[in-house]
């Protein structure tokens, strides 16, 4: 087994804390990620290196239901809170 691949990313700004709030929200476990077969992470960029600082495996109906949640927040934010 090659571990995990990369298969989406989404960018949800600088506002760790929105990003926190909305991982938060996100359907999962982060028990028993040996067995999990999708994961999810919540990464940051350090010194333009990626940092995992959560990380939570799910099942298929978790995923879709998570991509709903995100593509949701991500149009409030871009909507609501456009940037400057």
């Amino acid at each position: 087994m090659r571990g995990y691949e990369g298969f989406a990313r989404y960018f949800i700004g600088d506002n760790e804390e929105r990003a926190r709030h909305l991982f938060d929200q996100l359907k999962g476990s982060s028990e028993g990620l040996d067995e999990a077969v999708l994961q999810m992470d919540l990464m940051e960029t350090r010194g333009n290196l990626p940092v995992n600082l959560q990380v939570m495996g799910c099942t298929l109906e978790e995923m879709a239901e998570n991509c709903k949640i995100i593509t949701k927040e991500v149009f409030k934010v871009l909507t609501l809170d456009p940037l400057p």
